[in-house]
């Protein structure tokens, strides 16, 4: 799937994020092109990001709001790198999650916060907010993905047959999924960790539509953004499984080093 300036990825189309030059509208994820081009490999001898400040071990159960002990962490350096703790607690969350029923991806929640920055300025875009319970209101949308500007053209299957006509997709939510790729990779952070285990592990599904979870909720948003790329990049610590996953994120080389130099910021 390509468009005439940018292939989608995660995300579809460009993102909305203030360090874009062009701010059209934001990036849409779409799970067709993973394993396609081969943009990353002429750029595979640049290092990942490091994986930033570690994240301290935490009890991985269901109690409400999972992230919730992260918040000590989060607050230390969420002023040093302009980050609300909220978003910081979510992508904190995500990488140890991941590290366990993942353990050979080695994402690190610089990289998810990178992605985030670019996408949605960490769910701020336009004024919008993250709430205790990790929502971010108001939600953020893209423009409708019909392949003009520059963008895919996406269409919305499920809505496009409710309604009996065309309906395109539009990007949600601080890390700016499609409907498609969300109902691929999308999952309940705070689903109990036997199931969201098995859920990650065996890289399905998720089982029920409630585990599915809400792009517009910036726990369930990361968890599923960071799936997507040990998915498209195997190992991340690698500089070619890095650049792959985030080229599979939005097909462009300017894309994927504007991600690296967001994320390596967040190391200093």
């Amino acid at each position: 799937m390509t468009n005439s300036r940018y292939t989608p990825g995660a995300g579809g189309r460009r993102g909305i994020g203030p360090l874009l030059v062009l701010l059209v509208s934001v990036v849409a994820v779409t799970t067709a092109v993973v394993g396609c081009g081969r943009g990353p490999d002429r750029e595979v001898g640049v290092a990942p990001p490091g994986a930033g400040e570690p994240v301290p071990v935490i009890q991985l159960v269901a109690a409400g709001r999972p992230a919730g002990p992260l918040e000590d962490w989060a607050r230390r350096r969420g002023g040093k790198y302009g980050i609300p703790v909220r978003a910081l607690q979510a992508y904190g969350y995500a990488t140890v999650v991941l590290a366990k029923t993942q353990p050979g991806c080695h994402l690190g929640w610089t990289t998810l916060a990178g992605i985030a920055r670019v996408e949605s300025d960490h769910g701020r875009h336009r004024g919008a907010k993250i709430a205790t319970d990790g929502v971010v209101k108001p939600p953020i949308r893209g423009v409708a993905l019909d392949g003009t500007n520059g963008n895919a053209r996406i269409i919305d299957p499920d809505v496009s047959a409710r309604t009996g006509h065309t309906v395109y997709a539009t990007a949600a939510g601080p890390f700016q999924f499609i409907p498609d790729t969300w109902k691929r990779w999308g999952v309940r952070a705070d689903t109990d960790y036997k199931t969201l285990a098995s859920t990650l592990q065996k890289a399905k599904s998720a089982a029920s539509d409630e585990q599915v979870g809400s792009p517009d909720n910036i726990d369930d948003a990361a968890l599923a953004a960071g799936r997507y790329l040990c998915a498209s990049g195997g190992d991340l610590a690698s500089a070619r499984g890095w650049r792959n996953a985030i080229f599979a994120y939005n097909h462009s080389d300017t894309y994927v080093r504007q991600i690296h130099a967001t994320a390596t910021s967040y190391t200093a």
